[in-house]
């Protein structure tokens, strides 16, 4: 079986779809260690380069998502559609796969319709507690949909779906480091409160400006701060900084690769509310500030913010309020050792262990029965 397993893996953008799609890989590898997977990206995102970090052989195709405000812009789109989709029929005439994976994103939607129309039995899994378009259009095409919330048979067949959770970095929960050590790797004092800051990899224009505009109350308050700003804001706010003076209590980074780390150094985290953020603060019961991009499909940061907030797992503050409020609400939450202890204790009862492993195990049935 093990040599004979073969299984493309397509989708990607963000990182919200390529970290689930790669610990998905990983669990395949770990039971299979001979099954051969290919990933089908989008050429010019994320995954062209971290998936190849990761291990694994990445095929790209021309495919872009639709401009919704230009709409001339969309013949172009269209001849890139059509391209795709001969290339994904290129792509596993080759590869011959005996499972395909879509994660969301713009390449799964023609990897996995040839997939489909050739017999090979599909899988998508989606993070969101409301669905993207091209799994909502793959949905009925598909053998199994694993999802991460209750409630998915609005929009997928409830006899297909399976509550698996997402997959999440192996590196935030395999952190062996106690809190204090984890503020002293920061160079923090160990005995402080401490909130964290992160906005994806790229950054959060909002949360880097809550910060910015009010480094006086940062640098007044006795709690510690890790500011992860993004690349591409980094320069920006460093120099914002720079201009204030010296923050003793204040860690400025652009960005955190073991994030484990920096998640224990923290008493309360605020972030962005993509799935795969959310996933880990549930597994590793973790109080958060969620603020929801605006900027994204259906709004479903938001979607996914308050399917935690109506169960007192987190404390939701609007895009377009946090310059103002963002840090004062932080300042008051984390000197509150009661509702640090209940949020902690709430949005734990919401993680699912061993997604990655579930997954994988069902991507393997569907080969089998194949």
């Amino acid at each position: 079986m093990d040599k004979d397993l073969r299984v493309i893996i397509s989708g990607g953008g963000t990182g919200g779809h390529i970290f689930p799609a790669i610990s998905i890989a990983n669990a395949i590898k770990a039971k299979h260690p001979d099954a051969k997977i290919l990933f089908v990206g989008a050429l010019g995102r994320m995954e062209m380069q971290r998936v190849p970090a990761a291990g694994y052989e990445i095929k790209g195709l021309p495919i872009s998502g639709f401009d919704r405000k230009h709409l001339l812009k969309n013949i172009v789109v269209l001849f890139k559609l059509l391209r795709s989709q001969l290339m994904a029929r290129s792509i596993i005439k080759n590869f011959k796969p005996m499972v395909a994976v879509g994660v969301g994103g713009y390449a799964s939607g023609p990897t996995l319709n040839v997939c489909a129309g050739k017999g090979v039995p599909c899988l998508i899994q989606e993070q969101n507690s409301f669905p993207g378009v091209t799994n909502k259009l793959l949905a009925k095409k598909a053998s199994k949909i694993c999802v991460a919330y209750e409630g998915m048979e609005r929009w997928f067949p409830e006899d297909k779906i399976i509550l698996t959770g997402n997959p999440v970095r192996q590196n935030v929960l395999s952190s062996k480091k106690s809190q204090s050590e984890a503020r002293q790797a920061f160079g923090l004092a160990p005995d402080k409160k401490t909130i964290l800051l992160v906005g994806g990899s790229l950054g959060a224009r909002t949360i880097n400006e809550s910060m910015r505009h009010h480094l006086d109350k940062v640098k007044a308050s006795d709690v510690q701060f890790i500011w992860q700003t993004g690349k591409y804001y980094n320069e920006e706010m460093n120099k914002a900084v720079a201009d204030f003076g010296e923050v003793p209590n204040l860690k400025v980074l652009d960005f955190i690769s073991d994030m484990g780390t920096a998640y224990q150094a923290a008493d309360l985290v605020i972030s962005r509310a993509g799935a795969s953020s959310i996933s880990e603060f549930c597994l590793i019961g973790k109080p958060v500030v969620l603020v929801p991009s605006p900027n994204v499909a259906e709004d479903h940061q938001t979607k996914n913010a308050m399917a935690l907030v109506n169960k007192d797992a987190a404390v939701y503050v609007k895009d377009a309020d946090a310059p103002d409020t963002l840090l004062d609400t932080a300042l008051k939450i984390v000197e509150n050792d009661d509702k640090l202890a209940s949020l902690s204790e709430n949005i734990k009862k919401l993680g699912l262990k061993d997604s990655a492993e579930v997954i994988a195990d069902e991507v393997v049935k569907l080969a089998l029965n194949k």
